[in-house]
C-alpha cells in the first residue's frame, strides 16, 4: 500500500464575526502585533491606542468542520461622532491571504454592522497599496496622506452598498476561492 503525503488542514470556510469571545480578542490582538508590529514594522511593540477601548473587534475565524479553531483575520470599528463610524487595523493572516475573501467580507461586516447601529458615513484611513480592494467593494477615496511614515487614503464607504446587519454576532460566512 502507498501512503500519499500528509497534506495540511485547510479550513473550507471562515466565519466572520464580532469578537464575543475572550481568545477571540485575544488572537485579534495578536494577529494585530504580527502584521503591524513585527511584518510591517509600523510599531515598534504594540499597535493597541486609545480607540481600542471603545472599538468593537471584528474576527475571520478559520473553522475546523464546526468549530472555530484560529483567528486569521481582523478589523475594529468604531462610532467618533454621532452618525460617523470609522474602521481601522484591517489584518489578515500572511497565511490567509491568498484566500481573497477574508478582507473583503472582514470590511462587509464592518460597514454593514455599523450601518445597522446608525452609522450615516463610515470612513476608513487605508494604506495605498489597499486602495484597489476597497474601491472594488464601492468605497470612493477623499484624499492622499501618510501616517506612521506610510502612504494612506482616506476612504469612504458607500453605504447603498452595505444593507444593515442586525446579526453580526453571528455574522458571515467568508469561502476560499477556488484556485485553479
Amino acid at each position: 500500500m502507498i501512503l500519499e503525503p500528509f497534506s495540511p488542514f485547510s479550513a473550507s470556510e471562515f466565519q466572520v464575526k464580532f469578537a464575543t469571545c475572550r481568545w477571540e480578542r485575544e488572537q485579534a490582538h495578536a494577529l494585530r502585533r504580527s502584521v503591524f508590529c513585527d511584518e510591517q514594522g509600523i510599531f515598534a511593540h504594540d499597535d493597541r491606542d486609545e480607540t481600542d477601548d471603545r472599538a468593537i473587534p471584528i474576527v475571520a475565524l478559520s473553522m475546523l468542520g464546526v468549530t472555530a479553531d484560529a483567528v486569521v483575520g481582523s478589523v475594529r470599528i468604531h462610532e467618533d461622532e454621532p452618525g460617523i463610524w470609522w474602521g481601522s487595523r484591517l489584518a489578515v493572516a500572511k497565511d490567509f491571504r491568498k484566500i481573497g475573501a477574508l478582507g473583503a467580507t472582514l470590511i462587509r461586516l464592518a460597514v454593514s454592522s455599523a450601518h445597522a447601529m446608525g452609522c450615516q458615513r463610515f470612513l476608513a484611513n487605508v494604506q495605498s497599496q489597499n486602495g484597489p480592494l476597497f474601491r472594488r467593494l464601492h468605497w470612493h477615496s477623499q484624499g492622499e496622506f501618510e501616517i506612521h511614515g506610510r502612504p494612506h487614503l482616506r476612504m469612504v464607504a458607500d453605504l447603498d452598498y452595505y444593507p444593515p446587519c442586525l446579526s453580526p454576532e453571528i455574522g458571515f460566512v467568508a469561502l476560499p476561492r477556488k484556485v485553479a
